[in-house]
């Protein structure tokens, strides 16, 4: 069930998307069938919260909650070139962290439209413990 958000917080994140680039779960999923060969710099990362993560995530996902990306990105992805993509649970909070990776320097961040919802929504395939 998708959490009720406060004006002031929804504001924000509109705001935000007209700075960040999303990518559709249907090209997410076309570069993750070619990452392997075609995108060896790829990076997908989760920022939910941890709970979250453990229950389930897109199959080669890392995770760097949205409370400490900011602060491990350097040295978990030095690259500021790297291609990143961040998502959460529906796409808020990781166009928060894409606009913050890129006021850091990260030139290709994206955020996954619609997040975790949208990408089950599509039947994409999850990875569980």
């Amino acid at each position: 069930m998708a959490h009720q958000h406060s004006p002031g917080f929804l504001k924000l994140v509109e705001e935000t998307k007209g700075r960040i680039t999303e990518i559709s779960a249907e090209d997410m999923k076309r570069k993750l069938d070619w990452t392997d060969t075609l995108h060896p710099d790829f990076h997908l990362i989760d920022v939910r919260e941890a709970e979250e993560y453990a229950a389930g995530r897109i199959p080669g996902a890392r995770h760097f909650c949205k409370g400490i990306i900011e602060r491990d990105i350097e040295t978990a992805i030095p690259d500021l070139n790297a291609d990143v993509v961040l998502y959460c649970g529906g796409g808020f909070r990781s166009a928060l962290a894409a606009d913050n990776l890129q006021k850091m320097g990260y030139t290709r961040v994206r955020s996954l439209a619609g997040g975790w919802r949208g990408w089950l929504d599509a039947n994409y395939p999850i990875s569980k413990p």
